[in-house]
């Protein structure tokens, strides 16, 4: 793509603070946390090792996006992350006004232009088990820069999934619909094989075989009479970039069904897409062999959603 004048030096500016910012351990960067209703300096912001949380995964958390100054869909995180909480029978000693309230002032105080927001509940160090009965549980709240998840030139051309040797477990096996802390050793497990396979990221099923989500994304198919197909979230969590999308396109009457998808249907779509906080609209440009078309309808989605959490304004 060319650039050119103030246009280019921009460019190369934000390319290189963004490049700059990827290469900072995370406990190395400045700013404020809210922590426990306190702002406090980022490096300050500790917990001891000794921690529930760290030990039993104890944790909940949201990820939400920041565009242009503006938080997309900040009550829906923040009723979530409470969801999450209780599932895990954690009582957060905040109302949700409270954090959301908290959060649009640490983007403000922050000045945070276009960035991520994770907001965690955690259990404390009073007690060092598998009962936690009596620990303090924590709250804290990070913003930092983050324009993007993948790159442009990736985004374009689409990402390449292989499929997971990890299951997402049935629903009597785990707090399946929540953010928990826990859930995502797998997706961890799962991206990583992908990533030294040569893939972007790894599709996992459910417990039956059927086709679940990427590792921290939803999934889409489009086939080859402009309708869409997606898992239903019966196993996994139902993302809220999910119910955006599929508000968007039947907004565009474009057909959903939300169904039971076979890994052995892959070679019947023409094209695939995943939904995230982070990923926004991703192209799937392939699914180990399979593979699929950036296609007119992904676009236009894409450029819709980006359009309504003024990603471009």
């Amino acid at each position: 793509m060319h650039r050119s004048g103030n246009g280019d030096c921009n460019y190369y500016r934000v390319c290189r603070v963004n490049f700059e910012m990827e290469q900072l351990p995370f406990d190395k960067r400045s700013g404020k946390i809210w922590f426990n209703n306190e702002l406090v300096e980022w490096q300050d912001a500790r917990v001891h090792v000794i921690s529930h949380g760290m030990h039993y995964a104890s944790l909940v958390f949201e990820g939400l996006r920041v565009y242009n100054k503006k938080i997309f869909k900040l009550e829906d995180h923040t009723k979530r992350l409470f969801h999450s909480a209780r599932r895990l029978d954690i009582q957060i000693p905040y109302s949700e006004k409270e954090l959301n309230e908290a959060t649009v002032k640490l983007v403000d105080d922050q000045k945070i232009q276009n960035g991520y927001i994770r907001p965690f509940v955690w259990r404390g160090s009073e007690m060092m088990g598998v009962s936690a009965q009596k620990t303090k549980i924590n709250v804290a709240i990070a913003i930092w820069d983050w324009p993007a998840y993948f790159d442009t030139k990736l985004k374009q051309k689409g990402i390449k999934l292989n499929i997971s040797k990890w299951q997402r477990p049935p629903q009597n096996s785990s707090p399946w619909d929540s953010k928990a802390a826990g859930l995502y050793m797998i997706c961890t497990l799962s991206k990583h094989e992908a990533e030294k396979q040569g893939y972007t990221d790894s599709l996992m099923l459910d417990h039956e075989g059927n086709i679940a989500e990427a590792t921290s994304a939803n999934i889409f198919f489009k086939d080859d009479k402009d309708e869409l197909h997606t898992p239903i979230p019966d196993s996994f969590l139902d993302g809220i970039t999910r119910k955006t999308v599929i508000d968007l396109a039947k907004s565009k009457n474009i057909k959903i069904h939300e169904r039971k998808i076979s890994p052995d249907e892959l070679s019947n779509f023409k094209g695939c897409f995943i939904t995230g906080t982070a990923a926004e609209i991703t192209p799937v440009g392939n699914i180990t062999d399979n593979k699929f078309e950036v296609c007119n309808l992904i676009k236009d989605l894409s450029a819709s959603y980006e359009a309504l959490v003024g990603k471009n304004s």
